[in-house]
């Protein structure tokens, strides 16, 4: 009986809610016409021939989620909990919608209610911590993340969020600690390699790389522990063992727009000016708004003696940022007016 209250009044809380962010109650099952998305027509047809699927309007708000149509994912996510409230990843999906829509408190008190409802769940408790953490609800976080090892003393992804929180905190010595056990009890934790990696090298740790290199034994192809092993190497000025990885990264990837430019910053520091020029432009085609990239283009064409080339991209920089002074100087070298 006590469930039942409870979910009465959480279904009520999300009606206001709702009707608060979006103005509106409800809305039609599915569209009349196409929409012009053929995810979306499909599962609109779907919903048309089984309107009392919770499932389906669930997997609706996942879409819309996707294309950033947060009102309608909150009105089906609504749909989904009124005729199912016992689903734990609706509560999840609804969490994730409210942070993406920067209404990261009511998240909270979404996935708060779900471990309310769920006190065992692990996939909930986690979800909560993370949030939490996210919300640099530290304290909360690690009461949280009590629970799960409680329930599970071996769980690694709570020993990660554990180490993450405790990073934030700047207790390095706890982070470590922690982040080391979340590998013992899964390898395969990426990120927790990567960190423990970003912890031992900021305390000047020569085993730091050790830790890089687990990371990309652990995920060969996973190009953010490849990025990650690349940068320090960069730092420790291997410049052609980091030149090799973001190649590899490329390999993997031709839309990593973060190893164009690093592997150019590293082709200038090699003097192989061309190949900069190469990567920089490669980087503009993925990323035609950033900003360095089209400086280090411009510097890169100096370099070869196109000044048109470098007065043009200067220029380019100066008009997304007016105050970029690396490009009034290069412009001032150039005779060129800005």
């Amino acid at each position: 009986m006590k469930q039942h209250y409870v979910n009465i009044a959480w279904a009520l809380w999300l009606s206001l809610a709702l009707a608060t962010c979006t103005g509106k109650s409800h809305q039609k099952s599915a569209p009349d016409k196409s929409t012009g998305n053929l995810a979306l027509d499909a599962i609109n047809q779907k919903i048309v021939a089984q309107p009392r699927n919770p499932q389906l309007y669930a997997e609706r708000a996942a879409l819309y989620h996707e294309m950033a149509s947060y009102d309608n994912a909150l009105l089906d996510l609504e749909t989904a909990i009124s005729m199912d409230s016992l689903q734990p990843s609706f509560y999840h999906l609804l969490t994730d919608v409210y942070i993406s829509y920067f209404k990261s408190w009511q998240g909270l008190r979404a996935i708060n209610k779900a471990a309310e409802m769920f006190p065992r769940d692990i996939p909930t408790l986690l979800k909560l911590a993370k949030t939490q953490l996210l919300l640099k609800l530290y304290t909360e976080s690690l009461q949280t993340i009590d629970k799960i090892l409680n329930i599970d003393p071996q769980n690694a992804d709570a020993y990660m969020l554990m180490g993450l929180g405790f990073k934030e905190n700047g207790d390095t010595a706890r982070a470590i600690n922690s982040l080391q056990k979340a590998v013992n009890a899964n390898p395969e934790l990426i990120d927790a390699w990567i960190t423990l990696g970003q912890l031992h090298e900021a305390k000047g740790h020569a085993i730091a790389g050790k830790y890089y290199t687990s990371a990309v034994e652990m995920a060969p192809n996973n190009v953010l522990a490849l990025h990650a092993k690349a940068d320090y190497l960069s730092r420790l000025n291997d410049l052609t063992g980091a030149l090799q990885l973001y190649h590899q990264i490329i390999a993997l990837d031709s839309t990593y727009q973060d190893a164009y430019f690093n592997s150019g910053l590293l082709y200038l520091d090699l003097d192989s000016i061309s190949q900069a020029y190469r990567r920089f432009d490669l980087a503009i085609r993925e990323s035609p708004l950033h900003i360095r990239a089209y400086f280090y283009r411009g510097y890169s064409a100096e370099r070869m003696g196109n000044t048109t080339q470098a007065v043009d991209d200067y220029k380019a920089v100066l008009r997304f940022a007016p105050d970029y002074q690396p490009a009034v100087e290069g412009l001032q070298r150039l005779g060129a007016s800005q």
